[in-house]
């Protein structure tokens, strides 16, 4: 019988983080393993670290390449780069550009999902093939995040407004959000300290603020239209506790996506920290399927 608490997973051992430069900013990422390449994007508010677990897994079949996105870990939080989504669609190209990667393998998680798909539409002799973990790609959130959200977003727009995000209370108000995550095991109190570091200096919660005024919640209709354009071995990996985005998200991928497939698991929203197997193995056998 299946509980809501995960069982504790050790964590592997640390890589080595190497570094590039794109947009003239500091690039932090893992790297393991040999062949083609598989890169993975990571969620909010993450890090390369989101897929510590499956690193060592999928690098068995390829080169496993992780960055901590801009902003988010240990790359640059530079508020002179534009956080507008065409901008950060475009910015993944310029990332294989500094990496020498011309085609890969792409699996997304959450931000980086919403970011992916417009990718995999923009760029489709970039991708091979194409994974994406409960994101809300084409859509948006269920209302009471989509309100949260948007709050976000409208404090950061506005100077009078804008301190709500910068003051150093901000990281307590998502401690407390995300204490479900400690409570059910998918995170440690250390690992969740980690992603939310950004929110403990004046540096890191002024870029915070930046990232969410130049966020937008509402759905993406231009993206919905062009799903019948993805011709890559394409699949949907979803955590079926999801919270704040509904199923009906990855069911419309699905639908829409040409010879994608629906993988559940019996996950809340970060599945690949909470079941890291059930994710490994749904991964690799994406890893497996032929590429067009």
């Amino acid at each position: 019988m299946t509980t809501d608490r995960t069982e504790p997973v050790t964590s592997p051992s640390p890589i080595a983080l190497r570094e590039a430069t794109v947009d003239g900013a500091r690039l932090r990422y893992a790297e393991a393993g040999t062949g083609d390449p598989l890169v993975l994007l990571h969620g909010w508010p993450e890090s390369h670290l989101a897929w510590e677990h499956q690193i060592e897994s999928l690098s068995q079949l390829r080169r496993v390449i992780a960055p901590d996105w801009f902003g988010w870990g240990e790359s640059t939080r530079d508020t002179a780069l534009s956080c507008d989504y065409d901008s950060e669609v475009d910015r993944i190209a310029r990332m294989f550009d500094a990496l020498g990667l011309d085609r890969v393998d792409l699996a997304c998680h959450d931000y980086g999902g919403f970011l992916g798909l417009g990718f995999v539409q923009r760029y489709p002799e970039r991708v091979r093939r194409f994974a994406l973990l409960n994101s809300r790609a084409h859509r948006t959130f269920n209302p009471p995040f989509y309100l949260l959200f948007g709050m976000f977003t409208v404090a950061a727009r506005h100077r009078f407004s804008r301190p709500l995000l910068t003051a150093a209370p901000i990281y307590w108000v998502h401690r407390w959000g995300m204490a479900g995550y400690l409570r059910n095991g998918t995170f440690d109190l250390a690992r969740l300290d980690r992603y939310l570091q950004v929110l403990r200096t004046p540096e890191g919660r002024r870029w915070y603020a930046h990232f969410w005024a130049g966020y937008q919640v509402r759905e993406r209709p231009e993206l919905a239209v062009r799903l019948a354009e993805i011709t890559c071995p394409t699949t949907i990996i979803w955590g079926t506790r999801e919270p704040a985005i509904p199923i009906t998200t990855a069911e419309q991928l699905v639908r829409d996506i040409d010879s994608a497939e629906l993988v559940r698991i019996d996950a809340d929203h970060f599945l690949m920290e909470q079941r890291p197997d059930e994710v490994s193995e749904a991964l690799r056998r994406w890893l497996l399927r032929p590429a067009r």
